[in-house]
């Protein structure tokens, strides 16, 4: 029988993996792109994502937990369903929709994921952790805020205008 203690760990664990793919794919969103904003997006977002794949090593190490490998197969296929849109999608204006479209969907799973893990913490009493996983959160959030905004400002009228 799991614990909750367990089932925080491997949120964590589920999170590693997360941030392992999207690191993963990111530099081939970031070359598919091109509109200097939305490449220089996908830039600071793998940057953050290096920051927040070490606060959850570290969080693991604390635990003696180690990274546990596996796939998250709903990350998996929101990527795989990225990559099939790029080869769909001609023009680079309507490419870069797709792709805030995409890195949207991405977004909120990691909100999503991020949120769960930080009230895990919380209901452990852990609250270095809680505060670690909940400045990741709002990392989240800022992206998707910057992805709207592109998507809004400059990115979809230049779709529509193609």
């Amino acid at each position: 029988m799991t614990t909750f203690s367990e089932m925080y760990i491997a949120e964590l664990q589920e999170l590693v993996n997360l941030e392992t793919q999207l690191a993963d794919a990111l530099p081939a969103m970031m070359q598919a792109a091109s509109h200097p904003s939305l490449k220089e997006a996908f830039a600071e977002h793998q940057e953050a994502s290096a920051l927040q794949l070490e606060r959850l090593l570290a969080i693991l190490q604390k635990h003696r937990a180690n990274r546990r490998a596996h796939t998250d197969q709903a990350m998996e296929a929101l990527l795989d369903e990225t990559m099939k849109m790029l080869t769909l999608l001609e023009g680079d204006d309507l490419r870069d929709a797709g792709l805030i479209a995409s890195a949207q969907k991405i977004e909120h799973y990691e909100i999503a994921a991020y949120g769960t893990a930080a009230a895990l913490a919380g209901q452990l009493d852990l609250r270095d952790e809680q505060r670690m996983l909940h400045e990741s959160l709002e990392e989240e959030k800022e992206m998707d805020v910057l992805l709207t905004e592109l998507a809004k400002g400059e990115v979809n009228p230049d779709a529509l205008a193609a």
